[in-house]
């Protein structure tokens, strides 16, 4: 078996032990709380975890692939949970990293989803490193699986807020370039805008989500009622942070749909500008079209026709003028 296929660690009130996946069936008999966490799930892991503890086939088939949504399965001894982080990427693309949790009685294993193409590596394990940190410097002690696993979403959560406040900042930027008026190229601008909204989108879709999958749990009481309060408290991170998204969201709504008025309204005053051109110039081309072969001919031009009718055109286009303006066309 390769060794580096899961790390497996023991979590005493003293710290945190790293062990030999070998001893793992022996751990699981003590008193102390396990947690294994598996970098990618292949068949090495598959060989170390699923007998020992008794993993469920339909989650352990699950763990191997990409889960689009976030879910919770619940077995008799064991619940399986998938949940989703955010990564930005390029030209606005937001990667779903996926982190999923076998919680047990007294062990916890977390398994790192396969990753879309272009993403670090490392960014799938931000939640897992920060909270072993954490232990390791004694700034954090859990005594069951239950509060492990609450560690590690609130890890999470704070990756969705950080996501989200990131978003904020660039809404604002926005904001004050469309209300400057400093728009440069309106395409390119409005791409930004709509990236914008897509990462706000994408922020509330996994917390809201993430939100009714704890509810769900916190609904079936899974972990019992002692730890009921960190399901709850669970479920109204996701929410708050769902809410926050959503009412960013709207508020670059509104920035976008000023955008578009302004933009609406230059193209409206530029239309009534060029009827007025058409307009003005209506007269001269019909009285040219019909007089001008009369009046300007290739043996003899008769110069008094010509000026009657170039006054009578300049008449009728400043009589078209005054009336443009009393509409107030421009």
């Amino acid at each position: 078996m390769d060794r580096t296929a899961v790390d497996v660690r023991v979590v005493t009130p003293d710290g945190v032990q790293a062990r030999d996946p070998a001893d793992l069936p022996a751990l699981l008999r003590g008193p102390d709380l396990v947690w294994v966490d598996v970098p990618r799930w292949d068949e090495d892991a598959a060989a170390a975890l699923v007998e020992p503890l008794g993993l469920h086939s339909g989650a352990v088939r699950e763990c191997a692939e990409r889960n689009p949504l976030p879910k919770v399965h619940l077995y008799p001894d064991h619940a399986f949970v998938v949940l989703h982080a955010p990564e930005a990427g390029h030209h606005g693309h937001v990667h779903y990293i996926e982190l999923d949790q076998f919680i047990g009685p007294n062990w916890l294993v977390t398994v790192h989803g396969p990753l879309g193409k272009g993403v670090d590596p490392a960014a799938a394990a931000t939640e897992t490193r920060a909270v072993l940190r954490r232990i390791e410097a004694g700034r954090l002690h859990v005594d069951s699986a239950a509060a492990l696993s609450y560690a590690l979403v609130t890890a999470l959560t704070g990756r969705l807020r950080d996501f989200l406040s990131t978003l904020t900042q660039e809404v604002w930027r926005l904001e004050q370039t469309v209300m400057a008026g400093h728009l440069g190229d309106a395409e390119d601008f409005l791409e930004e805008l709509f990236r914008a909204r897509h990462g706000l989108l994408a922020a509330r879709a996994m917390s809201a989500l993430a939100r009714e999958v704890y509810g769900r749990m916190h609904t079936r009481v899974v972990f019992g009622k002692h730890d009921a309060e960190l399901l709850h408290d669970v479920e109204d991170q996701f929410g708050r942070i769902a809410a926050m998204a959503d009412t960013q969201r709207e508020y670059l709504q509104g920035v976008i749909e000023f955008y578009q008025t302004r933009t609406n309204t230059k193209m409206t005053i530029a239309a009534e500008r060029l009827a007025v051109i058409a307009a003005v110039t209506l007269p001269v081309t019909a009285i040219s079209s019909v007089m001008g072969m009369n009046v300007i001919v290739n043996d003899e031009t008769h110069w008094g026709w010509l000026g009657v009718l170039v006054a009578g055109m300049l008449v009728m286009s400043v009589a078209l003028l005054i009336w443009a303006r009393r509409q107030g066309w421009w």
